[in-house]
């Protein structure tokens, strides 16, 4: 039985870290500033967002709870720069992502950001090596001999190194879920955002990918946002902002100690 972390593959993580955090001195990753987010309806419009403000600092681990239609998924999406704010700022890494052209966006994303979302989203065609390599592939990073061996070391850090050859259909759910973490860290980026990572994920299998991203937050040096409905698992993480009609109603951090 593999090791879910091997200490090859975290000596790679470490170093990787190291070298993201002397490239700022700022703590601070993500900077939401007043952010409205309209959506038209009819004749009218619907205000989704209303005057977000938040900051995230590198190396936290936040989940974004809150019932369905409460701007959860909105927000991800203005943090990735999927979408773009009616009014108000979006700063990641020093970087106003909502003045940046689409084609910006696309390079930004592949250099900084990996996603995790909630139905894998792997190519059914490729095998599991092949899906991690392809970030690489699309954003041309690392040395083109170098990407399969990255590869297989992410693969590894997850316990899939045996599975590489395998395609998406011939393996679980979870396993499925730990290819898409390999993949989301295939080019580096700093930042990690899980789309409800953990909702088609067994109970014993979800938990497993907390710890995970536990992992990657505490010895990976990487930032992550998790959005989920399961409030036992956004309970965990050290950060829980909750959102409701598209206002932050509770941001509590399970580290403060209230005297």
């Amino acid at each position: 039985m593999h090791r879910i972390w091997t200490v090859d593959c975290m000596a790679i993580l470490t170093r990787e870290a190291s070298t993201n955090a002397e490239k700022t001195s700022s703590s601070v990753l993500i900077d939401v500033r007043n952010v409205f987010k309209r959506f038209p309806v009819g004749e009218g419009e619907v205000t989704v967002l209303k005057n977000v403000n938040f900051q995230v600092n590198r190396g936290e681990f936040v989940s974004i709870v809150g019932p369905s239609g409460s701007g959860k998924s909105t927000l991800i999406n203005m943090i990735t720069g999927i979408d773009r704010p009616s009014e108000g700022e979006i700063e990641v890494g020093g970087i106003r992502i909502d003045e940046m052209k689409e084609g910006q966006l696309a390079r930004w994303r592949g250099q900084n950001l990996g996603l995790v979302f909630q139905f894998f989203q792997l190519l059914p065609a490729l095998s599991i090596v092949d899906n991690v390599i392809l970030p690489m592939d699309f954003a041309n990073k690392f040395d083109r001999k170098e990407r399969r061996q990255r590869a297989m070391d992410l693969l590894d850090t997850v316990g899939l190194a045996d599975h590489a050859l395998k395609l998406p259909s011939m393996i679980s759910g979870g396993e499925q879920q730990r290819t898409a973490i390999a993949r989301a860290l295939a080019n580096d980026p700093p930042l990690i955002v899980g789309d409800e990572p953990t909702g088609n994920l067994d109970s014993a299998s979800s938990g497993r990918m907390v710890e995970l991203f536990f992992r990657l937050v505490e010895e990976g040096g990487k930032t992550l946002i998790m959005v989920t409905h399961d409030r036992d698992i956004a309970h965990r993480t050290p950060r829980m902002i909750e959102i409701a009609d598209g206002e932050i109603v509770r941001d509590e951090d399970s580290r403060r100690v209230t005297l």
